[in-house]
């Protein structure tokens, strides 16, 4: 397991300036919605249970680009909905880039072949692509029969074209130990993606499906199983090893929501983009007039099973960019 070179010196760098300026919160990753919008229906997720109203509306390229300039993140992880819905997701892609931002393009890839042609390959963007588990498991969690073809074909296209393919896939109650190890052995062996990320669902209050979300104690279960015999140094995981440790059970963290803001069509979402406490218009706000003492698990009754990468993943970079033991894991292996 081996977290990206490039990625990991530009978070050190940036790390190491935050430092330098004594600011004590601050964006590593944006979590950038420029639409609600979806093609899917998933059950995980209940983003296009928002007003009719809202889901037609696209997030103008000026007001995307801004947001981003504003708050000062190296990273943005552009999702949704469905981003290649928005007809300028191509501009705003090449904007950021231009900014010297490190981009992902979250996509469920059923468009992916259609607008392909619209990007350019580069060393700082990655198409993100949506992976659930193998073909069976994956068409269940998104609802639509020949989704996993669809997406392992489009995965293969952008990998013909040049570009850099990443996975993120979610687990429920549904998934076992042989599940966890089966779909990213295929991801990593048989389709060779670039890297992947990982994450427990979380009860997301919108969602139409609310009987698979698991709790700590299951995650903890499942990952420790899964990672067992060493077997999560062989898969290219983009996640810090502290990170691993802490879904495994073998380490606590604190939350530290700041780290991964969510901005939409609403405004900068308080404090996550799991909890829904209100908007505020700047990023200033957002980090100023928000008690983030008050989120994490022990302290709000709703994050008791949250073990997500927005809450979670900031602590454990921040760890590690701390620690030269803890560097060298994520950037040799650990």
């Amino acid at each position: 397991m081996v977290m990206p070179l490039r990625q990991s010196i530009r978070l050190g760098g940036f790390l190491l300036r935050q430092k330098l300026a004594r600011r004590e919160k601050y964006a590593l990753l944006v979590e950038l919605e420029p639409l609600f919008a979806c093609n899917l229906k998933c059950g995980g997720c209940g983003k296009i249970e928002q007003p009719a109203a809202l889901l037609k509306q696209r997030m103008p390229v000026e007001q995307a680009v801004g947001a981003i300039e504003e708050c000062g993140a190296p990273m943005v992880s552009i999702a949704g909905g469905e981003p290649l819905m928005h007809p300028q997701i191509d501009e705003i892609v090449r904007q950021l880039l231009a900014r010297k931002k490190i981009i992902f393009l979250c996509t469920n890839a059923l468009l992916l072949p259609k607008h392909l042609h619209r990007f350019t390959p580069h060393r700082d963007f990655a198409w993100m692509v949506h992976i659930d588990g193998l073909r069976e498991r994956h068409d269940e969690s998104v609802r639509k029969v020949g989704g996993f073809d669809a997406a392992v074909d489009a995965i293969r296209q952008a990998q013909a074209a040049g570009f850099k393919v990443m996975t993120n896939t979610t687990f429920f109650t549904q998934d076992t130990p042989h599940d966890v190890i089966e779909v990213l052995d295929y991801l990593n062996d048989e389709l060779g993606v670039d890297n992947m990320q990982i994450s427990p669902a979380y009860a997301y209050e919108k969602a139409p499906d609310q009987e698979h979300f698991m709790g700590v104690q299951q995650t903890r279960e499942l990952f420790a199983k899964a990672f067992a015999d060493g077997r999560r140094k062989r898969w290219r995981l983009n996640h810090s090893p502290v990170f691993l440790d802490f879904l495994e059970g073998r380490r606590e963290l604190a939350c530290t929501a700041w780290g991964i803001p969510s901005y939409s069509l609403l405004g900068w979402q308080r404090p996550c983009y799991l909890l829904d406490d209100g908007y505020v218009q700047t990023y200033q706000e957002l980090i100023n007039d928000t008690d983030w003492s008050k989120f994490g698990r022990g302290r709000d009754p709703r994050c008791a099973n949250c073990m997500a990468h927005c809450g979670y993943e900031p602590t454990a970079v921040i760890a590690t960019m701390g620690s030269l033991r803890e560097t060298v894991r994520a950037t040799v292996g650990g």
